[in-house]
């Protein structure tokens, strides 16, 4: 460790007391010799300390071409060391050997350091309490959580108190105004109080591009906070640090879970919403111990909630087509076929769509993110297929109709048999088994015969799959009743006066 003038200092004036070394290098926190070697200079460490060396060791080994190097860093700063020596090594070979790299950006990094432009500065911000909430969305994927076994890849919401660091999150499925609505107001409604100011970046789910570039507020945002009573605000476009604090948050959250989930023992949950229970149950604690003081501080400025929470789905009315699909946020799904010409109301949410008809719900369809994607159920089309089997050879949507691999290598195999009866018939009607009874029951046929170098047929396939069986039913006796014991029970006396 360094000596310091201070130690220095009080080094001699231990020294003038009685002149012995030992005594006065323990007083003044050094070692013997090196108080010895302080005594004999008679000077303070700033003073004798070792001048920044001038010259150069060794000749600089890119002398001869750093003119052109400096040319071209002041041209176009943005150019990388690693792009210079590269070009450096193609123009002149054998001049310089890729164990030079490090030396040269070193060269180069000294060179901006002194000469090259102005850097962008940063500045601290100091938060007020209550002020405002921030949001962002982050992958949660270097968390290599499972559910029921399956990798699971989805974002998190995460909305941050910046004065008090109070967190909170909600698993979704992409960065949509739905997924936006559920984490503020998750967030919100577990405050029990609202801020000023809520402030995001700049994603779709709460602006939208306007045509001089700039970026403006969905309307769907807008009410949100209207709702609320905060204010929207932004970071300016690719100023993402702007939103600075929960920027900061994300990675410490993430580092944060990895360690609770070593604590666990396993990353597998039975499902997402016991994953995000798990989460939350992580932050409350983390809440509670840490930031209690401060969000107290917060909460006492904010306004408290008076309002009832908006639903988190978005609706619309589509009409069903005539190819028993509905199209919502420019992707295409199937509907049962009863439907075709009605008109659906349709709930939006992050992860799902729910059909309503009528007033009731008629089908809820796993969300597609995106555009220009599709998701087809053949149960709601293959009854009309196995009457049209001649529409399947160049049906739009025909690899929707292989549920699974096996059910694609079945087909595979019937194409390929030398059969009297067309394939495409022959894998619909297959297909129309796994759609009356259970696709697992018919997959696991399919696989047995495919096995046994069998072209699977319906016949094969019903024959393995039919759980009727015969049940005995069983044969009950009915007891004769003795009506003589309730006499004894009761008496002769009894008896008598029943019988008058």
């Amino acid at each position: 460790m360094a000596v310091t003038d201070a130690q220095v200092r009080r080094l001699m004036k231990e020294l003038t007391k009685d002149g012995r070394i030992g005594h006065a290098a323990m007083k003044s926190g050094m070692d013997r010799k090196t108080a010895r070697k302080y005594a004999r200079a008679g000077a303070l460490p700033s003073e004798t300390a070792k001048k920044e060396r001038t010259w150069r060791t060794r000749p600089n080994p890119f002398e001869q071409d750093w003119p052109s190097v400096e040319a071209q860093l002041v041209d176009a700063p943005e150019l990388e060391a690693k792009s210079i020596f590269e070009y450096l090594m193609d123009t002149y070979p054998g001049r310089y050997d890729a164990g030079q790299l490090r030396t040269f950006q070193r060269h180069v990094r000294r060179w901006r350091a002194m000469h090259g432009p102005d850097k962008e500065v940063f500045f601290a911000q100091q938060h007020r309490p209550g002020e405002a909430l921030q949001t962002d969305f982050t992958w949660d994927t270097e968390l290599q959580v499972t559910i029921g076994g399956e990798p699971l890849s989805s974002l998190l919401c995460h909305v941050v108190l910046p004065y008090s660091n109070w967190e909170w999150v909600t698993v979704c499925r992409s960065e949509s105004i739905p997924a936006l609505r559920r984490g503020v107001q998750a967030a919100v409604l577990q405050l029990g109080h609202v801020p000023e100011f809520h402030q995001t970046d700049n994603s779709t789910s709460a602006t939208h591009r306007l045509a001089t570039g700039k970026r403006d507020f969905n309307e769907d945002y807008l009410a949100l906070m209207r709702h609320y009573g905060m204010t929207p605000r932004t970071t300016a476009v690719g100023a993402k640090e702007q939103n600075g604090n929960v920027e900061a948050l994300n990675g410490a959250l993430k580092r944060r879970l990895k360690q609770r989930l070593l604590l666990r023992g396993h990353r597998d949950f039975a499902s997402v919403a016991d994953y995000e229970q798990w989460l939350q149950d992580v932050l409350r604690q983390s809440n509670k111990v840490l930031r209690a003081k401060r969000l107290d501080e917060e909460l006492a400025v904010m306004r408290p909630i008076t309002v009832k929470p908006l639903p988190e789905y978005t609706e619309e009315r589509v009409r069903v087509t005539a190819w028993s699909t509905i199209r919502v946020k420019r992707n295409t799904y199937s509907v049962p076929s009863r439907l075709i010409g009605e008109q659906v109301r349709v709930r939006i949410f992050d992860d799902r769509l729910e059909v309503f008809f009528g007033g009731a719900l008629q089908e809820t369809i796993e969300r597609l993110h995106g555009a220009q994607g599709h998701r087809i159920n053949y149960r709601h089309l293959i009854w009309s297929l196995v009457q049209k089997p001649a529409a399947f050879a160049r049906y739009r949507y025909r690899q929707d109709l292989f549920p699974t691999l096996v059910f694609r290598r079945a087909y595979d195999a019937l194409c390929g048999a030398d059969v009297s009866r067309k394939a495409d018939l022959a894998y619909l009607r297959i297909l129309f088994v796994a759609a009356t009874t259970l696709e697992s029951d018919v997959e696991v046929a399919l696989e047995l015969l495919l096995d046994q170098g069998q072209v699977p047929t319906v016949e094969d396939v019903k024959a393995l799959v039919s759980h009727e069986e015969e049940i005995a039913v069983p044969s009950v006796v009915a007891p004769t009743v003795d009506l003589a014991s309730y006499d004894q029970l009761f008496g002769a006396s009894w008896a008598q006066e029943v019988g008058r």
